[in-house]
């Protein structure tokens, strides 16, 4: 047996053994056919033996392989090559990581519209594995990511079985893929754009799945505000479904729709949102709702119904203005693939307490006259790491006011954001607090407000 049959087969027997396992539970053992294979797949891509699925990683490759065998089982033709389309990436050591999109196809029955295509898409890697020091004793963790993004994949691959039972309805085609290396910065969508897939001219929507397991807490579907793909949302919306997505006009979560963004074509994010075990070891199986996302699979299977069979929808204007960074010309700070970092840090309350509330002077006539509050001050960090442009977009006082701008101003240089792979000014809002505890005393607070 080769190596790649191994690892396949032990993958393969992995969500054998676990999907036994829930059939011996009583808990499970009222699942539905699409939960229980929903947990098959996320219990198998977010294992112990996947390590995390850091790009380039063993993990991710028989991912990779898992979701190949899995479309093959349900009949669906897989045309990428055995064990995905490989790519490399040049690191900053001289050293390629090599990594892959795995791709597969269901034939649309419409004279006119079979050759043009929607693409069905969703990451398989994550963070992969870390180390830290707990009582002086080196602890190894793994990053799971059983929602970040086992349960897309996992809501992929359940979607990718009724499209393809009920493939007579579609009037387009429709191109699955599993993207490799997301994690950095995308560059699976980006190699599957512009290396990979030759009529890119023919794919007339795109719809992204990205950390779908916590729909209890909300449900969200984010498409740069394009008009035409809300109004299928909408449309739906007002049908009888089991759930329906909020329509957000701030990107929940940076993902490849990006890099199908940089395409001019129109992309719909489905996802549940940011959540607390994100990037932390504790995402794990125990935080999906499999119920839930049995009733989201439904609403996205109707979308991409719709989508196959409906009109080409327009790549909106506001689209374009988010590719060009608004009218500022710099990327919100959640918008950005790498985003910008004080002292290695991406988090800005750090940027806060190391700086802000260190080195602030609170005026001497406003702790006299009293006055505090909450100053919201926007600024760009350029591509060289340089804070510009610092103005107050909500005030309390001209005596807080300039105080706040000044501190910001007088910041040392950041690490820029980037987008793509590409440094990019990058625009942040904070809120600065100052805040009189007694007559006579001051403190800063560590309230924030990001973009």
């Amino acid at each position: 047996m080769t190596r790649k049959a191994l690892i396949t087969a032990v993958a393969l027997l992995l969500a054998v053994t676990i999907n036994a396992q829930y059939k011996a539970g009583y808990s499970d053992l009222g699942d539905s056919e699409t939960v229980s294979a929903f947990k098959t797949h996320v219990a198998t891509i977010s294992s112990v033996m996947m390590e995390g699925r850091k790009a380039g990683s063993e993990g991710e490759k028989m991912t990779a392989e898992y979701i190949s065998e899995t479309l093959k089982s349900y009949g669906i033709d897989v045309i990428s090559p055995d064990g995905g389309d490989p790519f490399g990436i040049r690191q900053d050591s001289g050293d390629t990581l090599v990594s892959r999109n795995v791709c597969a196809f269901i034939p649309g029955g419409d004279k006119t519209l079979k050759d043009n295509y929607i693409v069905i898409g969703a990451r398989m890697d994550n963070l992969g594995t870390g180390s830290m020091t707990v009582d002086g004793v080196k602890v190894d963790k793994i990053y799971y990511g059983a929602n970040g993004n086992a349960s897309g994949v996992a809501m992929m691959l359940e979607l990718a079985r009724m499209l393809k039972t009920n493939k007579a309805l579609l009037r387009r085609s429709v191109l699955l893929v599993g993207f490799g290396a997301s994690r950095e910065s995308f560059a699976g969508s980006w190699y599957f754009l512009n290396r990979s897939f030759s009529d890119v001219s023919k794919i007339d929507a795109m719809i992204n799945l990205d950390m779908l397991g916590t729909g209890s807490d909300g449900f969200y579907a984010y498409s740069a505000s394009n008009a035409d793909m809300n109004a299928i949302v909408a449309t739906l919306s007002n049908e009888l479904q089991p759930i329906k997505p909020v329509i957000t006009t701030q990107e929940p979560y940076p993902s490849d729709h990006i890099a199908f963004y940089d395409k001019k074509i129109p992309s719909i994010l489905f996802t549940t949102g940011r959540y607390p075990a994100h990037d932390t070891e504790r995402d794990t199986q125990s935080i999906i709702d499999f119920e839930t996302m049995e009733r989201e699979l439904e609403f996205i299977y109707s979308y991409s119904l719709a989508l196959a069979n409906g009109s080409k929808p327009a790549f909106s204007p506001s689209e374009v203005t988010k590719l060009t960074g608004g009218l500022s010309g710099a990327v919100p700070y959640y918008d950005c693939d790498v985003k910008p970092s004080f002292l290695g840090s991406y988090d800005p309350k750090v940027f806060l307490q190391k700086w802000v509330y260190s080195y602030m002077k609170y005026p001497e006539e406003a702790i006299r006259q009293g006055i505090q509050g909450r100053v919201l001050v926007d600024f760009i960090i350029g591509e060289d790491g340089k804070i510009r442009d610092v103005k107050v977009l909500k005030g309390a006082d001209p005596l807080l006011d300039e105080e706040a701008v000044r501190i910001i101003s007088a910041s040392p240089a950041w690490k820029p954001g980037k987008v793509m792979g590409k440094k990019v000014s990058s625009e942040m809002s904070l809120y600065v607090e100052f805040r009189l505890e007694k007559k006579g005393t001051k403190s800063f607070g560590l309230k924030k407000h990001d973009n």
